[in-house]
């Protein structure tokens, strides 16, 4: 009888599922060895094992039923102490369920078993109360020197610390047999057919020691992988795997009566495939730069029109008549985009409670896709979810932005699990497009979107033990190639002369690449974006300039354009202008005698796994080292992270992560200024103060020192005034109204709008004072115990505050055109930014995000400030 699966048809934490094209060297290609969906699989019992049937054995007390190595030697009332410990009942319930009893339910065996060990502990504990005053009898009478004799000691008295294995710390574990307990339980879909949490709690070291608590898991010991020299890079990556698959995007609310679409003045009806792509239109009415774009309309057209098509096409909602949508401009989506924005504001509004719920309701759904089972670890999965249908956007001047990208279903859908584990249930209705047991792959789930036809992979977060691996071997990578850079700048600097013109061309392209952080390229086909690299250069992507200057002008990845003036080796320019020689024109290839393939072929004679790529992720990293190496000491954290910031920003302007400038970008310059103006004035006012106390100081200190600031005017005061006392209005009627909700969380009674208007008071003579102060032009010292030396002191803290914000809008500003972060997750090592903060005393915080520090976990542990790239 099959086991009954669990069903985990769920509707819409963290690698993430990549959104983007997929290419080789990103991900292991799925290979073809796997089972049909539907086939049947035996539950997974630890790392592919199973347990030998023997439906004599549940009488047996599990003490006796336990095997050791001196179990043929010794009696069963012979054995200390440590080999007799009971096994958890959650270990013991994977061993229910063999061939010879499949046809009682999971849950009966489990119950009876249960009833069976607590009876078994009953005897036990008789026994081992005996044993233990023998054991201590023994203990007295006379020490035991060989191992043998050692097994009547305590369990406490001969307890070792943890050896390590090639770096790795062991696990602690109170029976070794429960490395065969996957870490995935296999239990039963509950009553409503959604999937059980799976994966066991963590107990705390103090929780599984304390008396009482036999049963509980003990701490498992950090996986300090990175220190484990001996782990190969084989081409299997799992054993055993197990998880829960994927979540899909609800279905597609369709709009309410009282909202349409128009065309030409006249509402329509239509149905609810090209309704949503419709719907997902209105939806951007306020992202201007996708929808204002011809490509994008023309796009959106096409697919529309398509769908309406194949759907029976538009009607007028008032008359019924028949409504041939043919052109964008006659449409019109406000409406749609109202409705949508009334939703979100609804949304914004709700109360911190109903969040709070919702947010509840959307944890317990996701929670049993959250981690996987990889080779019997706790690994947390990326992206789980099925991207949901939309509008395609892409990146720069993308040719299908404003295509449909098609609701995905379960039969597109490839599953990869162990061969031992079972298989996620699809959707009701549904089955999977194939199962597979890919062990050369590090992909769960895959499926291949319909723009671009690229494949998209569910794979483990980017904190998980294997992407940790994949980042380190990469770095690595191209520390590695440290050892071999100047042999091979030596050959391409000997062959840009070189009479066979292949290799001239190649020497060439590896000179830019290696000096210039180009991109190898690839060939792209008519239907993508016309983004190129190194190898795919057309003639019209470089201008010479005598004598030494080549200007590089085309898209690059993601369609950013990459436009460089370099000054080269003369005999670089020299190669360039016979490889741009007549007849080639616009269109032609620069390097025709090259292809990535061949050049990173020939990159690998140097150093197996070297690829036009790592030279990327050398440079940057090189280049990083050697600016630290030359960054000094600076006053404050603030500056100190401006130097790094610095840095970081020349590595990103040498791999050209650019980005355009935000559309908000002014607005937040123009805060940051009025925050520093504001302090500027605060100062200022502690100075009037001083005068009220003291008013000698004016003489003393020069009357320069107590006027207004430059730029800071009575009609700004005025303003700035009045934001300050409307800004505190805000701060405190939130505080009431979050007050009052947390009341009604409680069954309590809420406060009345009269306590509200009494805290309120505040405000008015606040702005009384403002008034006061404006027309006699004088301000009345503040606080008790005010003093000279006391506003001294504040307006000194207020000038460090002022230097901070300073630098910091400095940085800003430098960066509103750089990608920082691209360059700080993918190219330069994560250790160097470790290095960085231990030297200066620069918390960690500041460089690396919470995610970040989750995903560079290992590069935070094993370096010091000492590390050297």
């Amino acid at each position: 009888m099959d086991r009954e699966v669990p069903t985990y048809n769920g509707v819409a934490p963290g690698i993430s599922m990549a959104m983007g094209p997929v290419t080789d060297m990103d991900i292991d290609k799925p290979t073809t060895n796997g089972h049909a969906a539907g086939s049947k699989r035996k539950a997974s019992l630890g790392k592919g094992k199973s347990y030998k049937d023997d439906s004599d054995d549940d009488d047996v007390p599990l003490t006796k039923r336990r095997k050791t190595a001196d179990s043929d030697s010794d009696s069963e009332d012979d054995k200390p102490l440590v080999k007799k410990v009971i096994k958890p009942v959650e270990a013991t319930a994977h061993q229910i369920g063999e061939d010879s009893d499949d046809e009682v339910p999971l849950g009966v065996k489990l119950q009876e078993t249960k009833a069976k060990i607590e009876k078994a502990a009953e005897k036990e504990a008789v026994k081992l109360r005996k044993e233990d005053k023998v054991a201590e009898s023994k203990k007295k009478s006379k020490k035991k020197s060989s191992d043998d004799d050692d097994d009547d000691v305590p369990l406490k008295k001969k307890a070792k610390p943890a050896a390590k294995t090639n770096g790795t710390k062991k696990v602690k574990k109170e029976d070794s047999d429960d490395d065969d307990v996957p870490l995935v339980k296999k239990a039963p879909a509950a009553k409503k057919g959604k999937a059980e949490a799976a994966i066991p709690k963590k107990k705390g070291k103090k929780d599984a020691e304390s008396p009482g608590n036999e049963d509980a898991e003990p701490e498992e010991e950090e996986y300090r992988w990175w220190e484990d020299t001996a782990k190969g890079d084989g081409t299997k990556k799992w054993s055993t795997l197990e998880h829960n698959g994927v979540i899909f995007p609800p279905e597609y609310e369709p709009l309410p009566a009282s909202v349409s679409l128009f065309y030409d003045g006249k509402p329509v009806k239509m149905h609810a495939v090209p309704e949503e792509i419709a719907h997902a239109f209105g939806a951007m009415l306020n992202s201007t730069h996708n929808v204002e774009n011809p490509t994008f309309q023309k796009n959106f057209m096409e697919d529309f029109r398509e769908a309406l098509k194949q759907n029976g096409g538009a009607k007028d909602k008032k008359s019924g008549d028949k409504v041939d949508i043919k052109h964008f401009d006659k449409l019109d989506f406000q409406h749609i985009f109202n409705h949508v924005d009334a939703e979100r504001q609804a949304k914004k509004a709700l109360s911190a409670a109903e969040k709070k719920q919702k947010k509840a309701e959307k944890d317990a759904l996701e929670a049993p896709f959250l981690y996987c089972s990889w080779d019997g670890r706790k690994q947390k999965v990326g992206n789980f979810r099925v991207e949901p249908p939309g509008l395609f956007r892409g990146r720069g001047e993308h040719p299908k932005t404003g295509k449909w990208k098609k609701r995905v279903s379960p039969e597109q859908i490839t599953i990869n699990i162990g061969k031992e584990a079972m298989v996620p249930a699809p959707p009701a209705g549904h089955k999977w497009k194939e199962i597979k047991n890919d062990n050369e792959g590090t992909w769960l789930v895959m499926w291949q979107e319909n723009v671009n036809g690229n494949y998209k992979y569910v794979m483990l977060a980017a904190n998980s033990d294997v992407k940790g691996q994949s980042d380190f071997k990469k770095f690595e990578k191209a520390r590695e190639l440290k050892k071999h850079i100047d042999k091979i700048r030596k050959d391409y600097h000997r062959e840009l002369k070189s009479d066979v013109m292949a290799e001239r061309q190649r020497a060439t392209a590896v000179y830019l690449i290696d000096q210039f952080a180009l991109r190898a390229g690839n060939e792209k086909g008519d239907d993508e974006a016309d983004t190129v690299g190194c190898c795919s250069l057309k003639f019209e992507h470089i201008t010479l300039r005598k004598p030494d200057t080549v200007i590089f002008d085309f898209l690059g990845k993601d369609s950013i354009r990459f436009y460089s003036e370099v000054k080269v080796d003369p005999q670089v320019f020299k190669n360039l202008k016979i490889f741009k020689r007549d007849p080639k024109q616009d269109g032609d290839d620069i390097f025709d005698r090259l292809t990535t393939s061949a050049l990173n072929k020939h990159l690998s004679n140097y150093m197996p796994g070297l690829t036009a790529k790592v030279f990327r992720t050398y440079n940057a990293s090189f280049t990083m080292a050697t600016l630290l190496k030359e960054m000094k000491k600076a006053p404050n954290a603030a500056e100190q992270m401006k130097d790094y910031n610095d840095a970081n920003r020349k590595v990103a302007i040498l791999c050209n992560h650019k980005r355009t400038v935000g559309a908000g970008h002014a607005t937040q310059m123009e805060k940051m200024d009025t925050k520093i103006d504001g302090m500027r004035y605060q100062q200022w006012r502690l100075k009037q103060m001083m005068l009220d106390l003291d008013d000698k100081l004016k003489k003393k200190r020069g009357a320069a020192f107590f006027e207004l600031p430059e730029g800071i005017t009575q009609d700004w005061i005025k303003e700035h005034q009045a934001s300050l006392t409307e800004a505190e209005k805000v701060k405190i009627t939130k505080k009431f109204e979050k007050e009052n909700e947390k009341l009604e969380a409680e069954d309590q009674k809420a406060m009345k709008p009269k306590e509200l208007e009494s805290r309120l008071e505040v405000i008015k003579e606040l702005e009384s004072k403002f008034k006061k102060e404006n027309k006699t032009g004088k301000i009345e010292a503040e606080g008790k115990g005010a003093t000279v030396e006391r506003f001294e002191s504040q307006i000194e803290k207020l000038e460090q505050r002022i230097a901070v914000a300073r630098v910091q809008s400095e940085d800003r500003e430098n960066n509103k055109e750089v990608a920082l972060s691209t360059s700080k997750i993918n190219y330069i090592d994560p250790r160097l930014t470790v290095v960085f903060c231990k030297k200066f005393g620069v918390p960690i915080e500041k460089p690396f995000s919470k995610t970040m520090r989750e995903k560079f976990d290992w590069a935070i542990k094993s370096v010091d400030e000492d590390w050297e790239f």
